[in-house]
């Protein structure tokens, strides 16, 4: 009964009901798109950079991180690769080694950090390869082959098919020298990759460095990357078995962590705000309505209804009201952010501060039942928790003094 006449109760003022109800409806489809807009952001930002050269987690020596030296090695890649892959979140797991080395082109010279990796399994971890812009990415039938950072290749003066000259020390402090073909020029866009980086197939590092079959590091990558960060408690795990750390996104990219929470506390005090004024000013348009039914109360107690179902069924009206106006705002949410989600939103003139960071000129929101329930959910439980307010109110009303107000 309280629920049917607080239904009937609620369509009495269909104005007012339905500007309530539109009110919150266009603050819970904010909160939809801006939420979904907002982590779809950061979604990106982390798939990424770290899909350039990073993949979405790492596994490496004890202290590798900190001092990266190429005598701090993983001694049985194959094992732990082998384990990884049983895992189906992980796409592939792919081993790299790192020098840093003197490249050099005639008389002129750069100090780069060369990277060893299997050509056949990187493309599966990062987009490197398919950032190569002029020449070719190294394929599995390369020997001395090298490709180099379009700000490295312009600093050497060096054109595809020419001879670089490397310099480095191997693994047992021993000296690395090759003569490398270069192959490829890739850019990233990201300038400390294209000024620093450079590749060559793993097998090849291998005799340079004297490996003896080690690697410093192996990244692993996969389809989604949410599938990967759960799986972190697990490959920590693993990694401890085979004596190494696992890296997570976080860990990897530690400037992108600090950028995101930084970016979030700010983000999270205007939807706060948005919340607060939203919920007070419904609050205030139904704790007004609920003074002016007062003589309608009092009659009420005098044909015998009890304070508490008056109070029930005040509460009961603000309830569906905010169900009603935020499940309409959730639906108007969900079909503009899947209308983005579709097509993308363009920033003119971002091009080169989003390249940056790796990023693509175009963003796109990303629903999740998180992201789609989280601000309308905040609006309702804090409107039904404030509820309290006209239901304490109509607690203390006596028939004769409520239908004299």
């Amino acid at each position: 009964m309280i629920g049917a006449l607080a239904w009937r109760n609620i369509w009495r003022q269909p104005i007012r009901t339905a500007l309530s109800m539109l009110g919150m409806a266009f603050a819970s489809m904010l909160l939809v798109f801006m939420l979904s807009f907002q982590f779809g952001g950061y979604d990106i930002m982390k798939s990424s950079m770290l899909k350039i050269s990073e993949g979405y987690g790492q596994f490496q020596p004890i202290g590798y991180k900190d001092d990266p030296e190429i005598s701090k090695s993983i001694a049985d890649p194959a094992a732990l690769i082998a384990e990884l892959n049983a895992f189906p979140a992980i796409g592939a797991s792919t081993p790299r080694s790192t020098g840093f080395v003197l490249l050099a082109n005639g008389e002129r010279s750069f100090a780069a950090a060369i990277v060893g990796v299997d050509p056949v399994n990187e493309p599966k971890v990062s987009t490197l390869s398919t950032l190569v812009k002029q020449g070719r990415a190294l394929t599995g039938d390369d020997s001395n082959a090298i490709i180099l950072g379009e700000g490295l290749a312009r600093n050497l003066r060096l054109k595809l098919g020419d001879t670089v000259t490397m310099l480095g020390t191997g693994m047992d402090g021993s000296v690395a020298a090759d003569a490398l073909t270069l192959v490829g020029v890739f850019s990233t866009g990201v300038s400390e990759i294209d000024r620093q980086i450079a590749q060559m197939p793993i097998s090849r590092f291998d005799e340079a460095f004297l490996m003896e079959g080690a690697a410093n590091v192996i990244a692993i990558g996969g389809d989604e990357f949410y599938d990967i960060e759960a799986l972190g408690p697990q490959l920590r795990k693993v990694a401890a078995k085979h004596g190494v750390v696992y890296l997570d996104w976080g860990e990897i990219q530690p400037a992108i962590k600090q950028a995101i929470a930084l970016d979030m506390s700010t983000a999270m005090m205007m939807y706060i705000t948005l919340v607060i004024v939203v919920v007070f000013i419904i609050l205030n348009t139904l704790y007004m309505s609920v003074l002016e039914r007062t003589r309608e109360f009092g009659m009420l107690l005098a044909l015998g209804m009890k304070p508490s179902q008056i109070g029930r069924m005040v509460w009961m009206e603000m309830i569906l009201l905010s169900l009603i106006g935020n499940g309409i705002g959730i639906v108007l949410g969900i079909a503009l952010t899947a209308y983005f989600q579709s097509v993308g939103i363009a920033f003119e003139g971002m091009d080169e501060i989003f390249a940056q960071w790796g990023l693509p000129s175009r963003m796109y929101p990303y629903m999740t039942p998180f992201r789609v329930l989280a601000g309308p959910g905040a609006i309702i439980i804090s409107i039904t928790l404030l509820g309290i307010i006209p239901y304490r109110r109509t607690l203390g009303l006596e028939p004769v003094s409520a239908m004299n107000a």
